[in-house]
């Protein structure tokens, strides 16, 4: 089979066999920073599929792009791949692909236009409810606390340094640690830069809503980043104080009982922290590691494969 045809059969089997793999199985919830390594290791697949594909596509329609991508093969590796005969929709196959991936960078770069404009408007209005007084110095608070009756925290990104803010009426719910674990929360989201994971999965669900892997990883990585938080914080201060956090912020939305309001993840959430399940071995942990640290490299595998048997062939 012609390279880029076996590359998109690659990527079609990642695509649809991954999410019903993952989505089965128990332990992404026991280890969720594993669990996102694993998912982004996946879609790296399916993308490289696709751009190895378009590279090679345009390569056998285009002379000019195949001179510039076997510019620094030995000689007789161009031949081992028979670019010539592909056939007259090598270059409607490069063209789509290339749409395709110009269509995830402009849904990408709107998911950042748009995070960013939320930031802005959120600055704004926290300008507006807690003004700077005289003589203030900018940029040094590290916590923020406003008016409001409604329990409520969030990590405001953006200038020098994350900023935790916290409404009054979550200071008067929250008991010592309980509000440290909220911060280490928060935190946890900072440090391990889950606000890339959410826009980039974002952008592809969004972009490509017909894909089910890119509709699974956005719904997976929403759900993972919070549970690695959690894990975060239950670190440093306990899980009972960060189950009781989570209780304290999210009892006024409803989402507790046996009859919620709204469906949320905080109920299994809580009761994952106040009977958390054994982690995995950390053989098990380094297998699954490396295994999906594998999983790209299948795809360049794949294409490397004629040129190494024209290598080994000619000598």
């Amino acid at each position: 089979m012609m390279v880029p045809l076996a590359l998109l059969v690659l990527g079609g089997l990642v695509a649809a066999m991954a999410p019903r793999v993952l989505t089965r199985t128990d332990w992404p919830d026991r280890e969720p920073v594993l669990a996102l390594w694993v998912w982004q290791c996946v879609v790296a697949a399916v993308l490289l599929c696709c751009a190895l594909a378009m590279l090679l596509s345009a390569a056998a329609a285009w002379e000019a792009v195949r001179g510039n991508v076997f510019a620094p093969a030995p000689h007789g590796v161009m031949e081992a791949y028979a670019l010539t005969g592909y056939g007259a929709w090598a270059a409607p196959l490069a063209v789509t692909l290339a749409c395709g991936a110009v269509w995830t960078g402009a849904m990408l770069t709107r998911e950042i236009r748009g995070a960013r404009a939320r930031r802005r408007a959120r600055r704004a209005e926290l300008r507006v409810r807690s003004p700077r007084l005289p003589g203030e110095a900018r940029g040094g608070e590290r916590l923020v606390v406003l008016e409001g009756e409604r329990p409520d925290a969030w990590l405001l990104r953006g200038g020098a340094a994350p900023r935790l803010v916290i409404t009054t009426g979550a200071l008067r719910r929250l008991k010592g640690p309980q509000l440290d674990a909220v911060l280490a929360h928060e935190q946890g989201h900072a440090r391990a830069r889950h606000d890339w994971l959410l826009h980039c999965s974002s952008a592809l669900a969004n972009g490509f809503p017909q894909v089910p892997v890119f509709a699974a990883f956005r719904d997976q990585v929403h759900h993972l980043v919070e549970l690695a938080a959690d894990d975060s914080a239950s670190r440093r201060f306990g899980r009972l104080t960060t189950a009781l956090a989570l209780v304290e912020l999210n009892e006024h939305r409803g989402v507790f009982g046996p009859c919620p309001t709204r469906p949320s993840h905080v109920p299994d959430r809580v009761h994952r922290l106040l009977a958390p399940a054994p982690r995995l071995t950390a053989a098990r942990r380094l297998r699954l590691t490396a295994v999906a640290a594998l999983v790209p490299f299948v795809p360049v595998l794949v294409t490397f494969v004629p040129g190494l048997r024209a290598l080994g062939w000619s000598h």
